[in-house]
């Protein structure tokens, strides 16, 4: 089922006639077009685009036969409400969490006696949960160049290195290979710096036995990637080994408990208990994983509190981790793809 007919289900569901989308995120999943600066308006008719001169050349070309383009002259909100009239739109869903409040006013005032608006919560959220074959396969290729990043940069690590000079390379490399950009603010930690789970690269300069955390992700088509790896420049201490494996069996332990109709919370339990077992539970500080997608951090959540059930399609990283306050932290992070029976490890081809 296409994407514009789940979310006139899902319209129908909540007994709604039409759904303004403020969200970029949500309206890049809707039209697979990105764009920072647009509405859009969905009905029983169809979808109405919401845009300025600055993108609707593009839109009228890249939304053909998907969405009936609105050329704003003026104010946006009037000219959502205005089309509101038009459909004859009473019960209209907005996004409770993505319209700032002037702009709901906005365009209340401009609708017609007998229509107004409803706050939701998540409609689309839900929908981008489950990936379709066209988004599978642009988060492959986000991933094919992560891999390339991977491996090009481990010529770069040794002995005087900054970690922002790292940052500063791959960013450089992925958009070489085709990436938009990074999917997030790059993180390299050497030695004690990698205690900190989401440390940024400063001008620190890597020393012989240290640890080497990176954790990066691109950004190809407005699907992303997430992968973190860990290096040692040198000689491996003992404890360092200890934790890696105890991180790596954690991680493994998890992905055996993916499946269709898993609890989202029991995969996280999985590597949680045995980290905790092996005396590091505390020093374990975040969840398990997250949905990713248009959003690097998206539903579904793999935590201890996540209500989520999995479903076939949903793609999310599995990353757990130790971090030592004042030694180092060790994360090992792949992303996974949940098949038919049990799962697809979608990064399994970079070393770990």
């Amino acid at each position: 089922m296409s994407t514009t007919l789940l979310l006139k289900k899902e319209l129908r569901f909540n007994g709604l006639d039409g759904f303004i989308v403020s969200s970029s995120p949500n309206t890049t999943y809707l039209t697979q077009f990105p764009n920072s600066d647009a509405y859009l308006l969905a009905a029983a008719s169809g979808l109405t685009y919401f845009t300025d001169s600055r993108y609707t050349r593009e839109a009228q070309k890249r939304l053909k036969g998907i969405a009936q383009i609105k050329d704003i002259k003026g104010s946006a909100f009037k000219a959502i409400a205005e089309s509101c009239t038009d459909l004859g739109l009473k019960r209209i869903g907005f996004e409770e969490r993505h319209l700032p409040y002037a702009e709901y006013k906005r365009i209340k005032k401009g609708l017609y006696p007998g229509a107004y608006l409803i706050p939701t919560h998540g409609i689309i959220e839900e929908l981008r949960q489950v990936k379709s074959a066209q988004e599978i396969a642009k988060i492959r290729k986000a991933l094919e160049i992560t891999a390339l990043a991977i491996e090009f940069i481990k010529d770069f690590i040794r002995p005087g290195v900054k970690e922002l000079e790292i940052a500063a390379e791959l960013e450089r490399f992925i958009r070489y290979q085709g990436a938009m950009g990074s999917a997030f603010d790059i993180i390299v930690a050497f030695g004690d710096n990698s205690c900190h789970p989401h440390h940024l690269p400063t001008t620190r300069k890597l020393t012989p036995n240290e640890l080497v955390l990176i954790d990066v992700g691109v950004d190809y088509l407005g699907y992303k990637s997430d992968l973190t790896r860990v290096f040692f420049l040198g000689k491996i201490n003992s404890l360092a080994r200890r934790i890696y494996e105890i991180v790596l069996k954690a991680q493994a332990m998890a992905i055996k408990k993916i499946k269709p109709g898993a609890r989202a919370s029991l995969v996280d339990a999985a590597s949680r208990k045995y980290i905790a077992a092996k005396g590091y539970g505390k020093y374990f500080v975040h969840s398990l994983g997250h949905g990713v997608g248009i959003n690097i951090h998206e539903e579904p959540s793999i935590s201890s509190k996540s209500e989520d059930i999995l479903k076939e399609g949903m793609v999310f990283t599995i990353e757990p981790g130790v971090y030592l306050p004042g030694k180092f932290g060790i994360r090992i992070e792949d992303m996974v793809l949940v098949t038919k029976k049990r799962c697809e490890v979608l990064s399994g081809s970079i070393n770990k």
